[in-house]
C-alpha cells in the first residue's frame, strides 16, 4: 500500500491566524494557548528551538481536541497550498474552504454577513449601551455559570502563587549547584596547601563538591522542565477557559442587544400604525422589525450553543487538568527521591576515603596502609626515645609554680606512670584490632542500592 505524504510551510503568524479563528469559528472552546512573541532573540538557535516545539504542541492538541479538529480553519490550516492559504488568511470573516475533493474552491460568504465599518460602529455602541445600562437577557444556567466563574478566578490565584514557589525552588536549585562549585572550588585549593595524604583527602572533597554541582545543575534543569513549566502552562490553560467564558459573556451581550433592538423597533411600528398616512413607514419598519428579529433568533441559537460548548469544556477541563496535576505532582515526586539517592550515594562514597586518612604520633597525616601487606620491621630505639619524651614531659610537670602544683591532682612517680602506659597502650592496639566488619544496608528500601556502613571509634575513645 503505498502512502502519500504532504508537507506545507507556516510562519508564525499562521499559527496566530489559526489561534484567532478558532476562537472565531468555536465560540466557547477552550482554545490551547499559543506561544508569546518574543522581539529579543528570535534568530538564537536555542530560541527557534523551543518555539518550534510549542508550536508543534499547539497543534497537536487542536488536533485532537474535541470541539476543534473538525473545524474549517483547523483544515485549511494542514491541507492548503501557499494561495489558497494567503487567500483565507487575507479574507473577511465568513470566508470558509471547501472540501479538498471538490476542486479546492474557496467559497465567500454574502457580504451581508459581514457588517461594514458604520454598522459595525453601530452594533458596537448599542452593545456597550446594554452593557453599562446592565440589561442583559438571564438564563436558566446564569447560577450555574456564576459558580464557574469563582472557581475558575480561585483556580488561578492558587496556581499562580504554586507556580511562583515552583520557580523559588528552581531558582534555590541553580544557587545550590553555583555554591557547591565554589565550595569545591575552595577544598580544591586546601588541599594543594597540604602535600600529604590528608591533601589528596581534601582534593577528594573538592572533586565530590563539583560532582555534586553538576548533579545539582542538572536537577534545577528537570526541576524546570518537568514542574515549572507545566505549572506555568496550567495557568495558561486557566486563561484560555476565562476566555471561553468571556466569549459566551459577548454572545450573551450581543443576543440581549438583538432584543432590545427588536422591543424598540416594535416600539416604533406600534406608533406609526397608530399615525394617520404613515402606512409606508410602517411597512418599511415591520420588514426592518423581522429582520432584528431574525437577527435575534440567531443570536439567541449562538448564546445558547456557545454555553453548552462552555459547560462541556469546563466538565473535560476539569477531569483532564485534575490527571495532568496529578501526574506532575507524582512526577516531581519521583524526579526529589531520584535526585536524593543519587546526593546520598555521592557523599557515601567519599566517606570511606577519608576514613581511610591516618595519623602518626606527630598528627602529621600519613598515605593509608595496605592490611593485606606484610608487617613493617620496628625501629628497636623507637621505645626507649618515647619513655624519653614522656619523661621529659614529667619533668617539665612536676617543675610547675607552687600554686599551679598546690592545684593539681596527684601525679603518679616515674615508675608507676611508665607501668601504667604500657598496660594501656596494649589495650589500645586491642580496642583498634577489635573493630568490626562493614555491612551493607539498602538505601530507600531498594534492595539494588546498597551502602557500606562500618562503626569505628574515635582515637580518645568516645
Amino acid at each position: 500500500m503505498n502512502n502519500t505524504y504532504s508537507a506545507v510551510l507556516r510562519r508564525y503568524s499562521d499559527f496566530l491566524w489559526l489561534y484567532e479563528r478558532l476562537h472565531h469559528e468555536r465560540a466557547g472552546a477552550i482554545v490551547p494557548p499559543v506561544p508569546d512573541k518574543q522581539p529579543v532573540g528570535r534568530f538564537s538557535p536555542a530560541f527557534v528551538e523551543d518555539r518550534r516545539v510549542q508550536l508543534e504542541r499547539f497543534l497537536r492538541r487542536v488536533a485532537t481536541h474535541p470541539e476543534l479538529a473538525d473545524s474549517t480553519c483547523l483544515d485549511t490550516f494542514l491541507r492548503a497550498d501557499d494561495v489558497i492559504f494567503q487567500a483565507a488568511k487575507h479574507a473577511k470573516t465568513g470566508t470558509v474552504l471547501a472540501s479538498h475533493s471538490q476542486s479546492m474552491m474557496m467559497v465567500m460568504a454574502p457580504n451581508a454577513v459581514s457588517p461594514n465599518k458604520k454598522d459595525g460602529l453601530k452594533r458596537w455602541f448599542a452593545e456597550a449601551k446594554t452593557s453599562m445600562t446592565g440589561d442583559l437577557v438571564r438564563s436558566p444556567d446564569d447560577d450555574l455559570f456564576e459558580e464557574i466563574q469563582r472557581y475558575i478566578h480561585g483556580l488561578d490565584n492558587q496556581m499562580r502563587n504554586v507556580s511562583h514557589q515552583a520557580s523559588g525552588l528552581v531558582r534555590k536549585g541553580k544557587e545550590i549547584a553555583n555554591g557547591m562549585f565554589e565550595f569545591g572550588l575552595a577544598f580544591n585549593l586546601l588541599g594543594q596547601s597540604e602535600a600529604d595524604a590528608l591533601g589528596d583527602a581534601l582534593s577528594k572533597m573538592g572533586q565530590t563538591a563539583d560532582r555534586l554541582s553538576v548533579l545539582s545543575a542538572e536537577h534545577a534543569e528537570k526541576e524546570m522542565a518537568q514542574f515549572e513549566e507545566p505549572l506555568q502552562d496550567y495557568i495558561k490553560t486557566i486563561h484560555a477557559v476565562k476566555l471561553a467564558l468571556q466569549r459566551r459573556h459577548e454572545k450573551r451581550l450581543t443576543y440581549s442587544t438583538c432584543c432590545s433592538e427588536v422591543d424598540s423597533k416594535q416600539t416604533s411600528l406600534s406608533k406609526l400604525r397608530a399615525q394617520i398616512g404613515q402606512e409606508s413607514k410602517a411597512y418599511t419598519t415591520e420588514m426592518s422589525m423581522r429582520r432584528a428579529q431574525e437577527a435575534a433568533e440567531a443570536a439567541r441559537e449562538d448564546f445558547a450553543a456557545t454555553s453548552q460548548r462552555v459547560l462541556r469544556e469546563v466538565d473535560r477541563f476539569k477531569r483532564e487538568k485534575a490527571e495532568d496535576m496529578r501526574r506532575t505532582v507524582l512526577d516531581y515526586i519521583a524526579l526529589q527521591v531520584d535526585y536524593n539517592k543519587r546526593m546520598e550515594e555521592v557523599w557515601a562514597n567519599l566517606i570511606p576515603q577519608l576514613e581511610q586518612v591516618q595519623l602518626d604520633s606527630n598528627s602529621h597525616s600519613i598515605a593509608p596502609t595496605d592490611s593485606t601487606a606484610p608487617p613493617q620491621p620496628q625501629d628497636p630505639q623507637a621505645a626507649p626515645r618515647q619513655q624519653q619524651q614522656q619523661q621529659q614531659q614529667y619533668m617539665q610537670t612536676t617543675q610547675a609554680p607552687p600554686s599551679m602544683a598546690q592545684s593539681m591532682m596527684h601525679v603518679p612517680a616515674p615508675s608507676q606512670y611508665q607501668q601504667q602506659q604500657q598496660q594501656i597502650l596494649p589495650a589500645r592496639q586491642d580496642l583498634s584490632a577489635s573493630v568490626p566488619a562493614p555491612y551493607t544496608v539498602p538505601v530507600g528500601g531498594d534492595p539494588s542500592s546498597m551502602i557500606s556502613v562500618q562503626y569505628r571509634e574515635a582515637p580518645g575513645g568516645f
